[in-house]
């Protein structure tokens, strides 16, 4: 992050202060479908009967209907049966999941609804679902580091499935299926066919073309093909161009929010119409739930302002309302996301930008490069022309980083570690008189608890030295200009003298390694330029201390 610390997952924002958001939404588990029924035994059947009845029976009935077992519509698969599925459906759609994972939990209402769809539309293409913590083999053979994974599978191939890449929402899912098993682009071939695709989704794009082989046309189908999430139709139809007020060939994209359809306009070529898909395919304000963001965070626009509103208070709607009117000024540069303040599943968010519940509503920009960058209004007034204002100022260079700093602690410095906040860092870290090693942590990072003794002990080994100082950070709550943390727990030191150096240290966590590193001037132990980090990030997931049921979890992506 720019400016400072967090752990924040590159390219997304609230994850960093802790291992990220995680949305549980609990799933309702509906009972399983029964298997083909049977007719009654006759009184008199032994239970040998039965047995001879029930094999039969198994002989008789094609291998897909046999005990492929069902919940929700989606096959539920174990190591038995994997084999079985894969030659009984062409296409297959393979979630594997942990029962106690939030993100699965989350996707499961929607995956339910997107094989509910497919079968609805008479679609070949099945969904599935593994349990990876019983059928480990299974989550092994394909690769399975973090859940939910879902791969595609095409005709009974295990050599290279598909990573499924879109959306966790069902039209998501459904389309992102569709462009694999089908052309890019539906023609269609009459206003009924077009009428349901427009229906079938939130968001879909219509090429009109009177030729269908022409070079607009062919540069229309190369976007397609570039869209996962989207469907995608064409057609050369007088009535389908007169249904859609078209009198020459062009391009519309329709949307079930804000103004309904965009037309294009301009050179026709596959990266202007991406762009302008790109600028109009999400709602000028998007809300951030689990679902929307894969949206949020895979999209192209990579500077986001947020909008951190409680529902529940009086004004919410004249809020969203002024944001939104903001919002239409800077379509394609920033994404307007507004994220409910109240929600529990969102404080997380809330302590990444430094702000309490009680201080929202509140407006904090950030940008996802290769540093985040976050940045604060300098007023609080929340009004449409306050809003564009602060955008405007952000696109010409005329706002500053805002950097989260804790208040001081009066007895920072009473303890052998010294405690830094924003407001002493620098101050303390670059006295040219003094070498100081400074720890930049994070409460919940289990590195850090265990590094924790150990750094405690190096305090009291350099208590009373004239220019030695040890000292830590809390860098999910305080931010610098000078450092940039992602990882925890990192360890810097920084040399007297007036040259402002900075160097890392990477050798043992011990206090002899320390120690050494110390007195060496910090040589002994210091990072080499190449050094790959081999720190905790928010992707290497710390669990709390007593969560017995996730220490087997490797990874929760």
């Amino acid at each position: 992050m720019a400016g400072g610390g967090g752990a924040a997952r590159r390219g997304q924002w609230g994850r960093g202060g802790g291992r990220g958001r995680r949305v549980y939404k609990r799933r309702r588990r509906r009972g399983r479908t029964p298997g083909p029924a049977r007719p009654d035994p006759p009184p008199s059947a032994t239970m040998a009967g039965l047995s001879a009845i029930a094999a039969l029976l198994c002989l008789l009935l094609p291998p897909s209907a046999a005990a492929l077992e069902e919940e929700d519509g989606v096959l539920v698969l174990r190591a038995a049966s994997f084999e079985e599925a894969l030659a009984a459906h062409r296409y297959l759609l393979v979630e594997f999941y942990a029962p106690w994972c939030g993100h699965c939990k989350a996707l499961a209402p929607e995956y339910a609804k997107a094989a509910a769809k497919l079968k609805a539309e008479g679609s070949e293409i099945r969904l599935a679902k593994v349990d990876a913590t019983e059928e480990s083999e299974l989550a092994q053979q394909f690769g399975v580091r973090g859940y939910p994974t879902i791969k595609f599978f095409r005709n009974g191939d295990k050599a290279a499935p598909k990573e499924y890449t879109a959306g966790r929402e069902a039209d998501d899912i459904v389309s992102w299926l569709k462009k694999r098993t089908g052309p890019a682009a539906t023609t269609l071939t009459d206003t009924a066919a077009a009428e349901t695709l427009v229906d079938s989704s939130e968001v879909v794009v219509i090429g009109f073309f009177k030729d269908l082989t022409s070079e607009p046309a062919k540069e229309f189908l190369l976007a397609a093909e570039t869209v996962d999430d989207i469907p995608f139709g064409i057609s050369s139809s007088a009535d389908v161009f007169t249904k859609y007020q078209l009198s020459k060939d062009g391009v519309v994209l329709f949307k079930k929010f804000d103004e309904g359809r965009n037309n294009f306009e301009g050179d026709l070529t596959k990266d202007n119409l991406l762009n302008f898909i790109k600028s109009n395919a999400l709602p000028l304000v998007i809300e951030f739930t689990e679902q929307t963001a894969p949206k949020i965070f895979g999209g192209e626009i990579k500077t986001h302002i947020l909008l951190f509103l409680p529902k529940s208070v009086s004004d919410y709607q004249e809020k969203l309302d002024n944001f939104k009117s903001a919002a239409g000024n800077f379509k394609g540069k920033i994404l307007f996301i507004f994220i409910d303040s109240d929600h529990s599943d969102n404080q997380r968010i809330l302590e990444f930008f430094g702000l309490k519940k009680e201080e929202c509503p509140a407006v904090r920009l950030i940008t996802l490069e290769e540093e985040m960058t976050k940045y604060k209004p300098e007023s609080d007034d929340l009004t449409a022309d306050k809003i564009k204002e602060f955008c405007n100022k952000f696109l010409e260079g005329k706002i500053k980083p805002h950097l989260m700093s804790q208040d001081l602690p009066e007895d920072w410095d009473k303890q052998p570690v010294k405690v830094l906040v924003g407001k002493n860092f620098e101050e303390v870290a670059f006295d040219e008189n003094k070498n100081v090693f400074v720890e930049f942590y994070a409460p919940w990072c289990g590195h850090c608890k265990q590094l924790a003794p150990i750094w405690d002990k190096l305090g009291e080994t350099y208590r009373d030295h004239e220019n030695i100082v040890i000292a830590k950070m809390d860098s999910t709550a305080n931010e610098v200009e000078a450092v940039k943390i992602h990882s925890f727990p990192t360890l810097k030191f920084f040399p007297a003298g007036s040259g402002r150096n900075v160097i890392d240290y990477n050798g043992e966590r011990t206090l002899e390694g320390f120690k050494k590193f110390l007195e060496s001037g910090g040589q002994d132990g210091a990072a080499a330029d190449d050094d790959l980090e081999d720190l905790e990030t928010d992707e290497e997931t710390d669990l709390e201390e007593g969560d017995d049921e996730q220490k087997i979890q490797k990874d929760e992506l």
